[in-house]
């Protein structure tokens, strides 16, 4: 390997972000309404691929590559932490339709993080 694409390699490894190791405003998660909030973007923003209900039948499903998360399964939901919901959206989903969100700020990420982890309990 030449140099060159060594130096490319260690440039986009030291700008990577530890998703991991992002901390979680877990009074914003837990607050009624961060959750108000993020069930407006959701509306707004994850509807037509995940559904009004969050069930993953939105009206654009069809097509897709990969299928839209189902919010309210406690199966997702007991297997999916805040941090890697945040790194999807700012991400997104490779090998699939997820696209990252540039456009939201931080506090939107963490109301919708806020509204998606508690569909599974407390439905849509």
């Amino acid at each position: 390997m030449s140099l060159a694409l060594l130096a490319c390699r260690a440039e986009v490894n030291s700008s990577a972000v530890d998703y991991d190791a992002v901390e979680v405003p877990a009074a914003q998660l837990s607050s009624d309404e961060a959750r108000d909030r993020g069930r407006a973007l959701f509306k707004e923003k994850c509807a037509l691929c995940h559904g009004d209900r969050a069930d993953g039948r939105g009206v654009r499903r069809q097509g897709l590559s990969g299928k839209p998360v189902n919010f309210g399964s406690m199966d997702w939901r007991s297997n999916t932490s805040a941090n890697e919901v945040f790194e999807v959206l700012s991400e997104g989903r490779r090998g699939t339709s997820m696209p990252a969100w540039p456009t939201l700020s931080e506090a939107q990420k963490w109301d919708l993080i806020a509204y998606v982890l508690s569909v599974a309990e407390d439905g849509p």
